[in-house]
């Protein structure tokens, strides 16, 4: 019985004992397999490492100090550069990547400048002030569309709270009559069937301290230079010696007689001269078609307008001042006609030195410069500026329409020129890639300048004050969006 028992425990025991140990032995062959692989990389690993040094001490490298000897051009002190600080404007020469510092504080708030992220602030009367401009004359340019109107009425209404007048002496479509209402001001409405009336003829508005001599002086100056000025245009052509002379003989008669002296009397007077005053009889010949020109202000296609007293009084002392002429007939000698005459009925308190500072608003610039007369009475305005604080915003839809005004050479052409030269803030606003030749070559813009102009935005403009440049978005109010807005008609 034992012995079986022991043959049994034999049998049972053996076969058991093989399967462990060859698990075991399983095991230990699998541990093996990664540690084999892992010895293989680190040898690997360690044959590249050595080649990589042998490959190193092999090369020719520079020591880190540099080649030594008197040919390395170096010294054996770290070289230390000292700290300097300077102002902006002298370091935009050594890093012009340095944004323009801007204007200053002083003025009315525009916009944002573009290229410094800052707001941009402008007053010309200031810029004055502190020497950046000799000239406080503004010239406006832009295609329709880019927002020109509207910065030029945020120019001049923005200035109002600072003191700042703003006259318009004509405005062709009426865009300024809402915002003259708006600020307080008032905008005279002429056309046929209107109740206003304007006589051109008017002493208009005395400045205060001038002698009754010199004030007599003045006017019939100013009636004389407003009467040339209305024939000229009329008859698109310069007046002869014996012409003025009939002008100036009928003027004199007319103020003799008259205590407000009216245009249809001195067309009376120039078409039937006193017998007195004709001495050699031949005033009347001389002075006919200057009288028959004249007569179309009278019994023409503008009678009602500028042929009686006066319907309405001019008051410089509110805040903006517009005459509409958007109820006349499109026909550009008729404006010219009428700008002519309403700019006389309020050049008195233009001129006045102490009436302040004010904004003198040209718009629809083209219309006006094709008229000699009227292109110089601008002209004159222009170059007494600075003596009657007056700044002159002329706006026009491009450069290149100075061109157009008279011939190569000529006087008139020369004059167009000057409006330019006399105004040292230049703002351009988007312009054809057609014009970007004239533009450069008559504003001096850099290259750079001329390409980003066709690119510019909605009231994005080229601002060029002297020798500086800025890039400006202008920024509106709510209400002075609806207020300035003139795309009524097209979108409602």
């Amino acid at each position: 019985m034992a012995e079986h028992s022991k043959v049994s425990s034999s049998v049972l025991v053996g076969p058991a004992g093989e399967r462990r140990r060859t698990r075991r032995q399983r095991r230990r062959a699998a541990a093996g397999v990664p540690s084999a692989d892992a010895a293989v990389r680190r040898a690997e690993a360690k044959a590249q490492a050595r080649a990589q040094r042998a490959e190193a001490r092999a090369a020719g490298y520079l020591p880190a100090g540099g080649q030594p000897g008197p040919a390395a051009l170096r010294s054996y002190r770290r070289l230390r550069v000292p700290t300097h600080q300077d102002t902006s404007a002298a370091l935009a020469a050594a890093y012009p990547f340095l944004a323009e510092g801007g204007l200053g504080p002083d003025g009315v708030l525009v916009g944002q400048d573009l290229y410094s992220g800052g707001s941009f602030v402008y007053d010309p009367w200031v810029l004055y002030q502190r020497g950046v401009l000799t000239a406080p004359n503004v010239v406006l340019a832009g295609i329709v569309g880019a927002g020109k109107s509207a910065l030029a009425k945020s120019l001049y209404t923005r200035s109002i709270p600072f003191g700042r007048r703003v006259y318009v002496p004509g405005d062709p479509k009426g865009e300024h009559t809402p915002v003259a209402e708006a600020v307080g001001g008032e905008a005279i409405v002429l056309g046929h069937g209107m109740a206003a009336r304007l006589n051109p003829l008017d002493e208009g508005h005395r400045p205060a301290g001038i002698s009754d001599v010199d004030w007599a002086m003045q006017v019939a100056s100013r009636r004389r230079d407003l009467i040339g000025a209305l024939a000229e245009t009329v008859l698109t052509r310069p007046l002869t010696p014996t012409e003025h002379t009939a002008i100036d003989l009928a003027l004199r008669a007319t103020v003799a007689a008259a205590d407000v002296p009216v245009l249809p009397m001195v067309v009376d007077r120039i078409l039937e001269p006193d017998v007195a005053a004709d001495r050699d009889g031949r005033l009347a010949e001389d002075g006919r078609s200057v009288g028959h020109g004249l007569r179309r202000l009278v019994a023409g296609d503008l009678a009602g307008l500028f042929d009686g007293p006066s319907t309405v009084r001019f008051d410089p002392n509110l805040p903006m001042l517009s005459l509409d002429l958007s109820r006349v007939a499109e026909n550009a000698t008729l404006i010219s006609v009428l700008m002519t005459c309403s700019s006389a009925w309020m050049e008195s308190a233009l001129l006045d030195p102490a009436g302040g500072r004010r904004w003198v608003i040209y718009d629809e610039a083209w219309r006006l410069m094709s008229h000699p007369a009227l292109l110089r009475r601008m002209d004159a305005q222009w170059r007494l500026a600075r003596h009657y604080g007056i700044a002159n915003l002329l706006i026009f839809h491009k450069l290149t329409d100075l061109d157009t005004v008279g011939d190569k050479g000529s006087a008139e052409h020369a004059l167009a020129a000057s409006l330019l030269a006399n105004a040292e803030t230049r703002i351009i606003y988007r312009q054809e890639t057609d014009q970007l030749g004239t533009t450069g070559q008559t504003l001096g813009l850099t290259g750079t300048e001329q390409r980003l102009l066709p690119g510019l935005g909605t009231g994005q403009g080229l601002w060029k004050i002297t020798d500086r440049s800025f890039v400006v978005q202008h920024q509106l109010h709510p209400d002075e969006f609806t207020i300035f807005d003139t795309t009524a008609r097209m979108v409602s």
